[in-house]
């Protein structure tokens, strides 16, 4: 099987890597790598191939599936998966990246900008050496290389002369990790119907200690209304990973219509492609077209069909959103097909029937 993506290369750890040298592993590549400090070409693409690394690799169960199949069968379907990150209902487990290698680097460290308790002054030794390390829980701390940060003074945490790190007490309130995005896959029956999809999400929350983390799954139920739009957004408030340090993300899932193999969605309008013959489009015929609700509707063609031809039928589209009662029109476009060959008899017979224009 093909495996795609080599995590394990990407953070630079062997296949047997314990959870501390994968956190040190990420933590000492996505400083070097960030993209307010690596302003090189390719830096923020390996910043994100970083994040989507950690996230598997810290994941146990992720981890697991993607050593027995690989990044292709973490993302491709599994049966019997049961990891988070995937629609709810099904058997398969399927996994992709949220995309944002920000809400991962702010998960780790407790914040979308520790950088900025670096340079910030007041901190021990003077301007730009207060530090953003813990001794223990919490966001995890940096192991910083000299080579990343020239003049930092490392060793200097709480309890050293000089304050508080981000997001302790006395340091810069909390903030809210970024939006997590999903993609909503849903069938043209859905949307003309109006659907519930319960979606199931894996994210970390606190232990009653309030610093260390378990991971958990939650599903959140959509109740997809007549007629949506593709790219409408349905927010959950707050629920992505709870940390000490982070105001929970929102999860967002946006609407995006699965491809149907008869119709082809165009707002509140159905596309619908019928194949005549020439003898059809040009005689005229009877058309038998079927509706998004499974019915079959006769449709007369008296006037020659063109290339460019539509029949409308009005009412047989999708709801408006904003008034389910009315629908859009099925619209019926043609692919007309000429024969391969005529024999001399039918080319004579309608060289003198057909019009010259």
């Amino acid at each position: 099987m093909t495996m795609g993506k080599d995590y394990y290369k990407v953070l630079g750890v062997s296949r047997n890597a314990t959870d501390e040298e994968l956190k040190k592993a990420y933590r000492k590549l996505a400083l070097k790598f960030h993209p307010d400090k690596n302003k090189a070409k390719g830096a923020e693409d390996k910043f994100k191939e970083i994040g989507e690394a950690y996230e598997v690799l810290s994941d146990k169960s992720k981890r697991e599936i993607y050593d027995k199949y690989g990044e292709e069968g973490l993302k491709g379907g599994i049966p019997g998966g049961n990891a988070g990150g995937g629609g709810g209902g099904g058997q398969n487990f399927t996994w992709t990246y949220h995309g944002d290698p920000n809400a991962t680097f702010a998960s780790f460290f407790g914040g979308n900008d520790p950088f900025q308790s670096f340079f910030n002054a007041g901190g021990q030794g003077g301007p730009g050496h207060q530090t953003f390390f813990r001794t223990s829980g919490g966001p995890e701390s940096m192991d910083v290389d000299d080579e990343d940060f020239p003049g930092f003074i490392p060793g200097f945490g709480p309890g050293m002369p000089g304050g508080h790190g981000p997001g302790m007490p006395g340091g810069r309130p909390k903030r809210k990790d970024p939006p997590v995005h999903h993609e909503l896959k849903v069938s043209l029956e859905d949307i003309f119907r109006g659907c519930t999809k319960k979606m199931k999400i894996s994210r970390r929350v606190l232990n009653p200690d309030g610093q260390s983390t378990r991971t958990e799954d939650k599903v959140l139920e959509i109740n997809v209304k007549p007629g949506w739009k593709e790219g409408t957004k349905i927010t959950f408030p707050r629920e992505g990973d709870h940390l000490p340090n982070n105001i929970p993300a929102d999860i967002v899932f946006t609407l995006k219509n699965k491809p149907h193999q008869l119709f082809h969605r165009d707002g509140t309008h159905l596309i619908f492609k019928k194949t005549v013959s020439l003898k059809e489009a040009l005689c005229g015929t009877n058309l038998l077209v079927p509706t998004i609700d499974g019915r079959t509707i006769h449709v007369q063609m008296t006037d020659i069909i063109k290339p460019t031809t539509e029949k409308r039928v009005a009412g047989e589209g999708l709801p408006h959103p904003k008034n389910p009662s009315r629908r859009g029109d099925l619209v019926i476009r043609f692919d007309i097909v000429f024969p391969d060959k005529l024999n001399s008899a039918t080319k004579e017979l309608l060289r003198d029937t057909l019009p010259n224009a």
